[in-house]
C-alpha cells in the first residue's frame, strides 16, 4: 500500500491567492495561473458536480475512501494523468477497504482488484489518491491495489490479472497513456519509496501482454461499433 508522505495540503504562504477581485498575487502570471488551476475547488460555487456512487470503470463497485486519504482535484484538467501504479495490498481486500476508510491511515488507492477479479473503486480518478509515497506521482497517476501478498505467487490469480488488465487498458485509453513499462509501473519503481510491491512474483510479461490485448480490442471495437454490436447480439 502507499503512504501520504509529503501530501500535506498545499500552503500558499507568501503567494496569496486573492479571489474576490479576480487578482492573484503570486509573483508572476505563470505562477498565478498554476495556482488557480490547482486550487480550483477552493473557489466558492465552482465545485465540480459529482454523482454519489458513480464509478470510472464499468462493473466496479463503489466504496468511498476516507476524505483524509486523498485530495480533491479536477484531473486531468489540473493535473495530467500519465501513469498507472501497480500495488499489492499485503492483506485481504476487506483489510485494504477498512484501511482506506480509516482517516488515520493517510493513504488509499483509486482501485482494489480482488483475487476473484472483482474491482472496488474507492477514489474517483479525477482526485489525487495518496498511494505512491511521492507527491508528483500521486498527482499524475492512478493507483491500483491487488489483493494478496508479494511473497505468495498463488495470490496473483488469472481472474485478477485479466480484470486488472481491462482496468489498466481503460485508464490508458481514457488519458492517452502509452501501454509500456515506462508508464505502467510498480510501486517499487516510484522514486523515494521504500515499498517493494508488486514484488518478484508479479508476472510483468503476462500482465503487459494482457493490457495490450485489452487495449487493442477496445480500440478495434471503437473503430467498428456496428460489428461490435452484432457480436454482442449473437
Amino acid at each position: 500500500m502507499g503512504d501520504a508522505k509529503g501530501e500535506a495540503d498545499r500552503r500558499i504562504g507568501r503567494r496569496a491567492l486573492l479571489i474576490g477581485g479576480a487578482a492573484a498575487a503570486v509573483g508572476t502570471a505563470v505562477l498565478a495561473r498554476d495556482e488557480l488551476a490547482h486550487l480550483w475547488w477552493r473557489l466558492p460555487g465552482v465545485e465540480k458536480p459529482r454523482v454519489a456512487g458513480a464509478v470510472d470503470f464499468r462493473g466496479a463497485r463503489w466504496v468511498a475512501a476516507s476524505t483524509a486519504n486523498y485530495r480533491r482535484a479536477d484531473r486531468p484538467d489540473d493535473y495530467g494523468i500519465d501513469r498507472v501504479v501497480i500495488h499489492v495490498t499485503q492483506g485481504s481486500r476487506a483489510s485494504a477497504v477498512k484501511a482506506f476508510q480509516d482517516p488515520g491511515h493517510k493513504a488509499a488507492a483509486h482501485y482494489i482488484v480482488g483475487q476473484d477479479g472483482r474491482i472496488t473503486q474507492m477514489i474517483r480518478e479525477l482526485d489525487v489518491a495518496f498511494h505512491a509515497g511521492n507527491r508528483e506521482y500521486n498527482e499524475h497517476s492512478v493507483g491500483i491495489e491487488h489483493e494478496g501478498f508479494v511473497d505468495r505467487p498463488q495470490d496473483f490469480t488469472a481472474a485478477m490479472y485479466a480484470a486488472s488488465a481491462r482496468l489498466t487498458a481503460g485508464i490508458c485509453r481514457r488519458y492517452g497513456i502509452p501501454v509500456d513499462r515506462d508508464h505502467i509501473i510498480g510501486h517499487v519503481e516510484v522514486p523515494g519509496t521504500d515499498h517493494t510491491d508488486p514484488g518478484p512474483h508479479w508476472d510483468w510479461d503476462r500482465y503487459m501482454g494482457l493490457v495490450r490485448r485489452e487495449y487493442t480490442a477496445a480500440e478495434n471495437a471503437a473503430k467498428n461499433p456496428a460489428r461490435n454490436a452484432e457480436k454482442n447480439q449473437e
